[in-house]
């Protein structure tokens, strides 16, 4: 095969891993309304169809990270793709709430692999400034994935029912593992196997800065997906948008991080990184008390709402890019654990978060926005220590 060829083949079957791990929650949000009414569950048990999903992508994570870095990238992924295909089948098949919340949790128990995985064939095979390029790339692509899957969820919830999402995601997840098959390189075993055991990742534990970098990365991330497992509740129930509507309410917000992602990727090593976090802090602070404002005015406008939400979304972009990069790479021999690590607390937060979220939901904006305006606050604290930290500094 064609060496550039290859390397270009590669770098699909990543943006399409990507691509699935995005879309895996978000494509079949719009449908959340008619999977309430068809199977008469309560918002709570709504909401735990999202939870389940976290709770199967965290306890994959606890094996996916030592295996990856004992046995390599790619028979990892298989395994993750094909019970992640099985859980799409079961749920579009799904005749009971029960089945289908065991499909859910098989989705997300496997879908972990490719999703967490991903970026370690790129990690594995370039320096870092080129890695963070390509995080920016792969973030933008990604999110226009996420942008665009809740308008064609929309869609496909309108003319196929909900169950058509399942059928979606199970088309996406076959062709994935097929060319995850034909083109991603096995990858470089270590010479000496470390025991696959909870131990293996108190070294990652005892390191307070890459804790520092770890905890961006978790909580830059927390107030997208609690606003997305709650919005459609919000916003078609209860502030009367449309399920034809909804789409491009929800879209533009992951629109707008696409588009910046790109763009702060191509351009990322052109301006000092402490200068821009910096910036990136700063923005969030404005998005801080933006999303306050609007929630303590209650305000009820799904517009202002969204747009309420951009400066933040703006300003967790120059860190996705920058700082997960360097996180991988803080520990080089402990990559998959890292980025295990990073999606398992990430997903234990958000479900925690969800069903905090799902509790106090009073049929407006306000108690949402108070949630996510506390782990903005978390995630600003650890960028201003991350900009300030000497070990951290010589990635810059």
């Amino acid at each position: 095969m064609n060496q550039a060829f290859a390397r270009v083949m590669v770098l699909v079957t990543v943006i399409l891993m990507d691509i699935l791990g995005g879309a895996e929650v978000d494509l079949f949000v719009p449908s959340f309304p008619e999977i309430k009414s068809h199977f008469n569950v309560s918002t709570i048990l709504l909401e735990a169809l999202l939870s389940v999903n976290f709770l199967g992508f965290c306890l994959s994570l606890f094996f996916i990270g030592g295996l990856a870095d004992r046995y390599g990238r790619k028979p990892i992924i298989l395994l993750g793709l094909v019970i992640f295909i099985i859980g799409s089948g079961l749920c579009s098949l799904a005749s009971s709430y029960n089945f289908l919340l065991m499909g859910r949790f098989l989705q997300g128990f496997g879908v972990a692999a490719p999703a967490t995985l991903c970026f370690l064939i790129i990690a594995d095979s370039y320096p870092i400034a080129k890695q963070q390029y390509f995080m920016g790339v792969l973030n933008g692509l990604m999110n226009v994935a996420v942008a665009g899957a809740p308008v064609v969820g929309s869609y496909i919830t309108m003319y196929f029912h909900w169950q058509g999402n399942f059928i979606a995601l199970l088309a996406l997840g076959i062709p994935v593992l097929t060319m995850t098959m034909l083109f991603v390189p096995q990858s470089k075993l270590p010479e000496i196997k470390e025991p696959i055991s909870l131990s293996g990742y108190m070294p990652i534990f005892k390191s307070k800065s890459l804790m520092l970098l770890i905890g961006i990365a978790v909580f830059m991330c927390v107030p997208y997906w609690i606003f997305l497992g709650m919005s459609p509740i919000l916003y078609m129930k209860d502030l009367g948008v449309s399920l034809e509507h909804y789409g491009y309410y929800q879209g533009v917000w992951a629109l707008v991080f696409a588009l910046g992602s790109i763009f702060f990727g191509l351009v990322i090593n052109k301006f000092p990184a402490k200068k821009m976090l910096k910036f990136a802090a700063y923005t969030c602070l404005i998005g801080l008390s933006v999303i306050m404002l609007v929630a303590a005015l209650d305000i009820k406008d799904p517009l202002i709402i969204a747009l309420s939400l951009m400066p933040f979304t703006i300003g967790t972009i120059i860190p996705a890019v920058i700082i997960y990069p360097i996180t991988l790479n803080f520990m080089p021999q402990a990559k998959g654990k890292v980025s295990a690590l990073i999606r398992g607390l990430f997903f234990i937060v958000t479900a925690l978060g969800l069903e905090f979220a799902g509790y106090c939901y009073q049929g407006s904006f306000r108690n949402i926005g108070i949630i996510i305006s506390f782990f903005i606050m978390i995630g600003v604290i650890n960028l201003f220590f991350v900009i300030k930290n000497r070990e951290i500094a010589k990635f810059f």
